[in-house]
């Protein structure tokens, strides 16, 4: 059978119940796909092979006992900053080279008892802190639909990988936009659920009150089907919503007709890329074929103040999450200098890239002395009023469509010399995670070949209304079933 890595999930799960493809077919066809295109992609920054092969034969063993799952036998690919017992976790950074965790992250576990099997861990910028994963420290990832391209990030190596036919789905992670923009860029399905509905247990921290756990799959349905494996209370983190979950793949099927659908007029500005605001538009026709109320003059006013906000904030939580690598717990730790301050100093300074340490910098700064009222206290109090700005068209609205990104993917090294234009990258995505919103992205179609996303936004704890207007427009084109001309 041709292409078995393409599969989605739900194909995948089928074929295995029925027992017309093994898990280890499915697994050794993902292998062989990463070989044949890794060295041009480069989405992994370690492969388990051997471990996959053998949770594969597990899963097959208990196919042929009679059990049945979605996720049993297929594989995932897992974003290198969620914890894998007894596998290297590296956060794309030097200062944790060699670090080897004792523990799975509680989505891990969660993915392995429902029978997933693991082929690899994905690149990622450093600490999850970038828009184009070109700020690893050990290699940039391209982006499958052009190879001369970024993927997007921090989650790009997850995106490129499910994009590229190197994994069925995927585990990323989103601070400010860092599961939806890859996705986007690489055309596949992102989504970053409610802060709160998915455990940060084994999550390394970069930003604690904004960072989410999510997928990356090639389908809405697909995507439903993972969050219902990995959502839910987790004891062990504190940040843990204890809800019920309901079963994300139940309203579905219900279409759009009668829904009312908000367009915030502040993200579609007159700077937007026209081919992305002609997909965007498209879409909501789509949408309005179908049955949808859709009101292109939704009032988010302070919006524009958002990546300011957030980029006070997440630095802010990132100076205090690093300071725990200073040589002596655990990581990289330069032993060669005049006494203990100079190693730490000398750990930190080699231990760290360039733009972890930018934002160290700049979170230090808002949190010292004389400067916390006038910057990390007001970013908080503004954080406040974009989320009760949500609060407000929510009242009105079902759900907010958007864009994901001003443009489409960009050249490998383009933005690299301007940190403030790179930051722009997620100034569609990052209000959603000040706000601790659900928000996704499903392909919307392509400007010159290269992929667009359209933005879904729900309400607190509505991944079941995101899912249901995602699936409704993903209905109307078939854009999810393109591949990239690798």
């Amino acid at each position: 059978m041709a292409d078995l890595y393409y599969l989605t999930i739900e194909e995948a799960a089928g074929l295995l119940a029925k027992r017309e493809i093994s898990s280890r077919e499915l697994t050794q066809a993902v292998i062989e796909r990463i070989a044949a295109v890794e060295p041009r992609v480069r989405a992994y920054l370690a492969m388990t092979t051997e471990r996959a092969l053998a949770q594969a034969d597990s899963a097959d063993a208990r196919i042929a006992a009679g059990e049945r799952g979605r996720l049993l036998g297929v594989p995932v690919a897992i974003k290198d900053l969620l914890t894998t017992k007894g596998i290297a976790t590296t956060c794309g950074s030097k200062m944790l080279q060699n670090f080897v965790p004792p523990y799975d992250a509680t989505v891990v576990s969660r993915l392995f008892d429902a029978g997933a099997v693991m082929v690899g861990k994905t690149n990622m910028d450093e600490f999850a802190m970038g828009s184009s994963t070109e700020n690893s420290a050990y290699h940039v990832t391209h982006n499958p639909w052009d190879l001369t391209r970024v993927p997007g990030g921090s989650s790009g190596g997850s995106a490129a990988a499910v994009a590229a036919g190197e994994a069925i789905y995927s585990l990323g992670s989103d601070t400010g936009g860092s599961i939806r923009q890859p996705a986007a860029l690489c055309g596949v399905v992102g989504m970053k659920p409610t802060y709160g509905r998915v455990s940060r247990y084994g999550l390394v921290a970069f930003a604690s009150s904004l960072d989410q756990v999510g997928p990356f799959t090639r389908t809405v349905r697909d995507m439903a089907t993972v969050l219902n494996a990995i959502c839910g209370h987790d004891a062990s983190d504190s940040t843990s919503a204890p809800l019920d979950v309901p079963d994300f793949t139940a309203d579905l099927e219900k279409g759009v007709k009668g829904l009312r659908i908000g367009v915030p007029k502040e993200y579609m500005p007159a700077t937007l890329d026209a081919g992305v605001r002609a997909r965007v538009d498209e879409a909501l026709a789509a949408l309005e074929a179908q049955g949808a109320i859709v009101d292109r003059d939704v009032a988010l006013p302070s919006t524009e103040a958002a990546l300011a906000v957030y980029y006070i904030i997440a630095p802010s939580e990132a100076s205090a999450n690093l300071a725990r690598y200073d040589g002596v717990k655990y990581g990289f730790s330069y032993q060669q200098g005049e006494g203990m301050w100079d190693n730490m100093e000398k750990t930190r300074g080699c231990g760290f890239g360039a733009e972890v340490k930018r934002r160290i910098m700049i979170g230090t700064y808002a949190l010292s002395s004389g400067y916390y009222d006038a910057y990390y206290l007001k970013a908080q109090k503004v954080r406040t009023v974009i989320r009760r700005e949500f609060d407000a068209a929510f009242e009105k609205y079902d759900a907010l469509v958007a864009p994901v990104t001003p443009t489409t993917a960009f050249k490998i090294g383009e933005k690299t010399a301007d940190p403030f234009e790179m930051y722009l990258n997620d100034v569609f995505t990052l209000p959603v995670n000040i706000a601790g919103l659900p928000g996704i992205s499903v392909p919307a179609g392509f400007v010159d070949g290269l992929p667009v996303g359209l933005q879904v936004i729900g309400k607190p704890f509505d991944e079941a209304m995101v899912l249901r207007v995602a699936r409704g427009y993903e209905q109307t084109a078939a854009w999810g079933a393109k591949r990239p001309p690798l």
